[in-house]
């Protein structure tokens, strides 16, 4: 079978911070003087003493030595923690930036969605920039004229497809992007977890579209933090971690991987300051922690009894508008709920600014929730609207005992990750 994407030892390199303030807006004159300047420059710092700074102390590699290759009509899907370098894998292989090193072989054209509104010009209207799409891809007019009218039913923007694109809201950018990207047929279609900006039915249609290019035979590089939607979908999976290729196997392999591997299975997860990127500054994630009724740290609960959550952290500074918070979800990334510290005004309005200290955010699950299995919690420090600072979605995994809960005296399975103790009334009607 041919081969549609080959990937070879490609590495890329990011530098951290910005440049030095003479770089910044330095003249030729400047840069020619500052070169000549170098050597002696060096030479008089080895006289001194002085220690010479490190240059690769100011750079990181999103990816190293990863290479694998995908056949035609084949879909892939790519796992793995934030900063794991998915996005930035499926930016190279999409040519939207170059590897510092290795090599990319692409066969065929290819369609990417990697940011809401990726490729469009905010000026030009929803028509004109299809067009453009199209044009990018190497198709000719007639071709995106018979593919015209079903971008725009899909989408669901005909209302405004004679808008500017700056005027649609990120909704419609997203609808009509994916449109274009899954319609216009490009033998490859790279798709980054971008779906998740849309709402719930229209994840549900791209995830349906998705799979009915799958079909037609069309390679497909699927990035997720949904794992349903990744068993779904693709036969077999890439694990990636801080930028290399952990694994490649069947996809159900690779999740169980993925979902096992840098959890706390104790109840509790510390975080290093590796782990903690430096664009969290001010804040400071410390530790996650799991507490039965009795306190004990635990990484089993029964169903009948409350578990507490509290979050560890420290601010370095003030903060203002900060929310603290969980997502709960099954180990197939099927979210269940999500809960921020100051989803009560009352609270938000004693806690609105938090001056620099160390602090515990704490709430409780109540008794009577979950089924048995296995369940996910992951944890996000933002403030609305304005900044996310913080965000781990595998964070730590725990277990739920079912022993003597409502209606364990029958045999069978109760299905649905849930459980709730319902307050059954029986009438005796005559």
């Amino acid at each position: 079978m041919t081969t549609a994407i080959k990937v070879e030892n490609i590495g890329k390199r990011y530098r951290i911070g910005s440049a030095p303030q003479k770089f910044r807006y330095g003249m030729l004159r400047d840069v020619i003087v500052d070169t000549a300047k170098a050597p002696f420059r060096y030479v008089s710092s080895l006289i001194r003493g002085e220690e010479l700074v490190n240059p690769r102390s100011s750079y990181i590699w999103a990816l190293k030595d990863v290479s694998f290759e995908v056949e035609e009509g084949h879909v892939l899907g790519i796992i793995g923690r934030n900063g794991a370098g998915k996005s930035t894998l499926l930016k190279v292989l999409s040519r939207v930036t170059e590897p510092t090193r290795g090599a990319v072989t692409v066969r065929g054209r290819v369609g990417s969605l990697l940011e809401v509104g990726t490729g469009f010009h905010p000026e030009l209207t929803g028509r004109e920039n299809i067009y453009l799409n199209g044009a990018i891809l190497g198709m000719k007019r007639v071709e995106i004229d018979s593919k015209f009218d079903a971008i725009v039913d899909f989408s669901e923007v005909e209302q405004f497809i004679d808008t500017p694109v700056k005027r649609y809201s990120s909704g419609m950018y997203l609808r009509l992007a994916f449109a274009v990207a899954a319609h216009l047929e490009p033998e490859i279609l790279v798709v980054d977890e971008v779906l998740a900006v849309g709402d719930a039915a229209f994840q549900k249609k791209c995830l349906g579209k998705m799979g009915d290019v799958a079909q037609q035979g069309r390679t497909v590089l699927f990035v997720s933090h949904n794992m349903s939607a990744i068993l779904r979908l693709t036969q077999e999976s890439i694990v990636l971690d801080k930028g290399r290729l952990l694994m490649r196997a069947p996809t159900q392999q690779a999740v169980d991987y993925y979902l096992s591997s840098g959890e706390a299975q104790a109840g509790e997860r510390i975080w290093d300051a590796e782990d903690i990127p430096l664009s969290a500054a001010p804040f400071q994630p410390v530790a996650l922690r799991l507490r039965d009724q009795r306190g004990k740290v635990v990484d089993t609960i029964r169903s009948m009894e409350p578990l507490s959550i509290e979050w560890e952290y420290h601010l370095a500074e003030q903060v203002t508008g900060l929310r603290v918070g969980f997502y709960l979800s099954t180990m197939r990334g099927e979210y269940l709920l999500t809960s921020f510290d100051t989803d009560d005004a009352k609270q938000y309005e004693k806690f609105g600014v938090r001056k620099a200290g160390h602090y515990i955010s704490r709430c409780t699950l109540p008794p009577d929730l979950l089924n048995e299995g296995r369940f996910s919690l992951g944890v996000n420090a933002s403030s609305f609207g304005v900044r996310r600072y913080f965000q781990d979605e595998q964070t730590l995994a725990f277990n739920v005992d079912i022993s003597g809960a409502p209606g364990t005296h029958w045999a069978e399975q109760r299905p649905g990750p849930i459980r709730p103790r319902l307050d059954w009334k029986i009438e005796t009607v005559e």
